[in-house]
């Protein structure tokens, strides 16, 4: 069951349809529901279409996503994959529900970018069977799943993850419960320094991003990429990241607070440090 059909969640059901797993996609509101099928079977089209799928292989993908709005579906599922909004409430108040409907065997993973497993562990009464599942985006593409553990994670449980992040055809990679884990510890303090240079009149959105590019071999600058990710995501973790470690060199720019307030958050709002058509 992957819970959450945004941009994550869907790609996460996609892939584990792709893998054989038969997924219940859920989401608070059908029309969230059917708008996270819609985007799968746009992209299997594609791959048909690119003639790297058959049309017999789509139609078993698609037929092995089920609609789901209620959390009582949990109780059908072996292996929960949270992907909702990244605030800690809301994740725990899941979790806590999801503890009630799922089976005792059932492992419950969060697609979380940077809050903390073990607090998020900690709201259930099997925190040995919670664990990280942080993929990348988007899904399909991205080779990555970072595999965090709580402080109570069982090695058996882990282990399942491991297997399953193999199965989806990606490569898992193992860190410890710390904020911002690994990617988004190192990527977001470049993002937020990359900020601060445009902030202090250093250079343009446009110069940082070319030098980052041509320099460093980055194959987008780190603002394109802010914007992509959106501009309130990366407020939020460089915010977990500051509160996380109480150290200074984690404070967001004022830049990126201003523009979050203005409601510049990136591409999905069509302007952050770019304008999208």
């Amino acid at each position: 069951m992957v819970i959450g059909a945004g941009q994550m969640g869907s790609g996460i059901a996609q892939v584990c349809a792709m893998a054989g797993y038969n997924v219940i996609l859920h989401d608070i509101k059908n029309e969230f529901v059917e708008k996270g099928i819609a985007h799968i079977q746009k992209n299997v089209n594609r791959q048909v279409e690119k003639g790297r799928m058959e049309e017999g292989e789509k139609e078993k993908i698609l037929s092995r996503i089920s609609p789901s709005v209620s959390l009582e579906n949990a109780s059908k599922a072996d292996l929960v994959i949270e992907a909702v909004v990244e605030n800690m409430e809301v994740k725990t108040q899941l979790f806590k529900m999801l503890d009630q409907f799922a089976p005792d065997h059932t492992i419950l993973a969060s697609n979380t970018s940077s809050l903390p497993i073990t607090e998020i562990a900690a709201a259930t009464d099997r925190p040995e069977k919670v664990i990280g599942m942080h993929f990348m985006n988007p899904v399909p593409v991205m080779k990555l799943v970072e595999i965090i553990r709580g402080l109570q994670t069982a090695d058996d449980v882990y282990d399942t993850i491991e297997a399953v992040s193999k199965k989806l055809q990606k490569v898992p990679v193992e860190v410890n419960d710390f904020p911002g884990f690994i990617s988004n510890r190192i990527l977001m303090p470049m993002i937020n320094e990359a900020i601060f240079a445009v902030y202090e009149g250093v250079a343009t959105p446009e110069a940082v991003d070319e030098i980052m590019k041509l320099g460093m071999n980055h194959p987008m600058g780190p603002l394109t990429l802010a914007d992509f990710i959106g501009l309130d995501t990366c407020l939020y973790i460089m915010e977990t990241l500051h509160e996380g470690f109480g150290d200074d060199k984690y404070r967001p720019c004022p830049l990126l607070r201003k523009y979050v307030k203005a409601g510049w958050l990136g591409k999905k709002t069509g302007k952050g440090f770019y304008t999208y058509a």
